[in-house]
């Protein structure tokens, strides 16, 4: 924790009535899903109601008066906490694969599109370029084993005529924070590739030291996972004086020439140009009062951070003492492990089942299990969440 940084940690976990206190339940679920699905606070239940009511006092009205101050507030707030300026350009999605696909159809036409990524990104990506590939978009899949040389082996694949990169800030399946980032996207950008990070598994828990690479890379995040925003909270950072033209595109990305009859596809300036159409707001809404939630309890991202890492780290400790240290495929290695911690298993799906009816919460991929701890968790219930996973690991 930072130096002269204090957590009252039993009035955080207070304003998280709905979900560790639900209704009715007499034994609340142990929310080892930090890096899923964060508890949302009981902020966010207030802001849907204020979104109905805005809806009812305002009809379409709420648009100029509400949303869209709001939808600048939030991206400043959210640019901030990506290690961005908040003055930057951010565009909105529902999630990040929109946002994505956007880019991809705004790449510049060359005689076939080249695409470096890795074995390890998330399945919307994963699938999209694969059903890409299929009508000739040349993918070139790197591999993230041995983790140790992925940088390596990403810079050897950036080869003049890439169009794109796209990689994780962190590996959502081991939790590694990729090395030498700032390096890769120098290099993408120097063969005239277009650099995209998906920092999902970053925002609000990995700082991010963008360097050099800050200028030039297009980053997309959400609101689902270590932000407690719930879904439908995406976005993408966008350098700023980028003129790409996405051919998926909505009335939203050119709002401001609504009446103009001249014809043509123009694009706003920044972000709003990879912006769709019209969307349901109160999921910004939800965003705005969770990241004043933040604020008030003083968790900036390199607090939100030292909480993580003690938390896996004690994580870490527990499947150590129990034997189970050989399971881990985490980094051990603070500065480079992620917000969770992975434990490989043969039996990975039917762990989760078995656990989820001891109402303990984990979730896998593949034969990883994935324990995420949030700042709302104590110290004895992840000590239980760790015991009951070693016991179902031993059956």
């Amino acid at each position: 924790m930072e130096q002269g940084f204090s957590f009252d940690l039993d009035a955080f976990r207070a304003a998280y009535s709905r979900f560790l206190a639900p209704a009715g339940d007499a034994r609340p679920p142990i929310l080892l899903t930090g890096h899923s699905h964060q508890a949302w606070p009981d902020a966010a239940r207030d802001a849907l109601v204020a979104c109905f009511d805005d809806a009812a006092r305002l009809v379409d009205d709420k648009w100029d008066a509400a949303v869209l101050p709001m939808l600048s507030a939030v991206g400043e707030a959210i640019l901030e906490r990506m290690g961005f300026e908040r003055g930057d350009s951010i565009a909105f999605g529902q999630n990040t694969h929109e946002l994505v696909y956007r880019l991809i159809t705004a790449l510049p036409r060359r005689e076939r599109l080249r695409i470096v990524t890795t074995q390890g990104e998330f399945h919307s990506l994963r699938r999209q370029l694969a059903r890409l590939a299929e009508d000739g978009v040349e993918v070139e899949w790197v591999s993230v084993e041995p983790r140790a040389a992925l940088a390596d082996r990403l810079l050897a694949a950036l080869q003049p005529g890439t169009s794109m990169l796209a990689v994780s800030a962190v590996l959502f399946e081991s939790a590694t924070v990729v090395p030498r980032l700032e390096e890769i996207v120098a290099h993408a950008v120097e063969i005239g590739a277009v650099p995209l990070v998906d920092a999902y598994h970053a925002f609000n828990v990995v700082p991010i030291a963008w360097g050099g690479a800050s200028p030039h890379v297009f980053a997309v995040a959400g609101g689902y996972k270590y932000a407690a925003m719930g879904e439908g909270i995406c976005w993408m950072r966008v350098p700023r004086g980028c003129e790409l033209r996405p051919a998926f595109t909505g009335w939203f990305a050119d709002f401001g020439s609504l009446a103009d009859s001249r014809g043509g596809v123009a694009y706003a300036p920044g972000g709003a140009r990879f912006a769709g159409s019209t969307f349901d707001p109160s999921a910004l809404y939800r965003a705005a009062a969770v990241l004043g939630h933040w604020d008030r309890f003083g968790l900036t991202v390199p607090r939100l951070r030292a909480i993580s890492l003690r938390q896996t780290g004690r994580i870490l400790d527990r499947l150590d003492a129990a034997g189970r240290g050989a399971d881990v495929v985490s980094p051990r290695e603070p500065e480079r492990r992620g917000g969770f911690v992975a434990v490989r298993s043969a039996r990975a799906g039917d762990v989760v089942q078995r656990l989820r009816a001891r109402r303990v919460l984990v979730d896998a991929r593949r034969d990883v299990l994935r324990l995420g701890p949030a700042p709302y968790l104590d110290d004895a219930e992840i000590d239980q969440g760790v015991a009951a996973l070693l016991e179902e690991l031993d059956r």
